[in-house]
């Protein structure tokens, strides 16, 4: 443990770890030092880099509170958090696929009937949502939880829309016996992850768009069944190719239909324009059901 070169130290801060009693921490931990070291000397990093790489991720916590985790934001652009999720949700082309659930998903949200306008009386396009659950065989899924938010036509989740109290683009619903669901609200918005900390910095420095397209979550468990967690896309967004948390799929893209107050399938429910968006989502049993 003395006179330690740059060709030692791995092998010496490695061997502190030997008693480490979780297999699972130990390998982690193992894997992390002997990654950081390979990329210390890759780059050559200097005193000061480091430094500055230090200053980085302690002004990254202290921009993290119960609103806003930077941390998350940062694994976000890095794609850290899709890649943790590709890892963990591999499943089958027909099935559902996941993307990222985001920083703005809420515990307090409230649960409504079907068919429900949970806009908030906020302004926008209307937004008619027809959704329909069901397993890999085709048959319905009754009873599944449908969790769903999404931003405003200014691209804002509630909790930034200047005197939002309560909730709003956001609810629970649950499946008829045909496995469907409902609701009504206004189009979401594509709009920028926040800039002005130090992921901001990041994305500035390395001229990259701090535009994500447009997007409804959705996150959807039944008993039995995978939960999913997910977002549909417009097709015709103009971020999809430039998406900063890399969360789109070619199989989330929906067309966003939109349709004059007196024709399509809603007519007559609204006196201007609306769109209508459609979507069946596959669930995947659990391992054993």
């Amino acid at each position: 443990m003395r006179d330690l070169t740059s060709d030692t130290i791995t092998g010496a801060v490695m061997s502190t770890m030997g008693d480490t009693e979780n297999p699972r921490l130990a390998e982690i931990l193992g894997s992390l030092v002997r990654h950081l070291h390979a990329f210390v000397r890759e780059v050559e990093l200097t005193e000061e880099e480091w430094a500055q790489g230090v200053d980085f991720l302690t002004r990254t916590g202290h921009m993290c509170t119960p609103a806003r985790q930077e941390f998350i934001l940062l694994s976000d652009v890095l794609g850290v958090t899709m890649l943790v999720d590709a890892l963990g949700n591999r499943r089958p082309a027909e099935a559902t696929q996941n993307s990222v659930l985001g920083p703005y998903f809420r515990e307090d949200r409230p649960q409504h009937t079907d068919g429900a306008d949970i806009s908030g009386g906020l302004p926008g396009i209307p937004l008619f949502f027809e959704g329909r659950v069901v397993n890999a065989e085709g048959a319905p899924v009754a009873g599944a939880a449908a969790d769903v938010w999404h931003s405003d036509a200014d691209g804002h989740y509630d909790m930034e829309v200047p005197g939002q109290v309560d909730p709003a683009m956001r609810a629970v619903f649950r499946t008829d016996e045909t496995g469907h669901f409902s609701f009504r609200s206004i189009r979401p918005s594509s709009y920028p992850i926040p800039g002005d900390g130090p992921v901001g910095e990041l994305m500035s420095a390395t001229s990259r768009s701090l535009m994500r397209p447009a997007h409804v979550h959705l996150l959807i468990e039944a008993p039995g069944f995978q939960r999913v967690t997910t977002m549909l896309f417009p097709s015709d967004d103009a971020y999809l190719d430039a998406d900063p948390v890399f969360g789109v799929k070619e199989s989330l893209l929906e067309a966003y239909d939109t349709y004059a107050p007196d024709d399509g399938p809603c007519r007559g429910l609204t006196d201007v324009p609306y769109t209508l968006l459609r979507r069946t989502f596959v669930l995947e049993p659990l391992p054993g059901a």
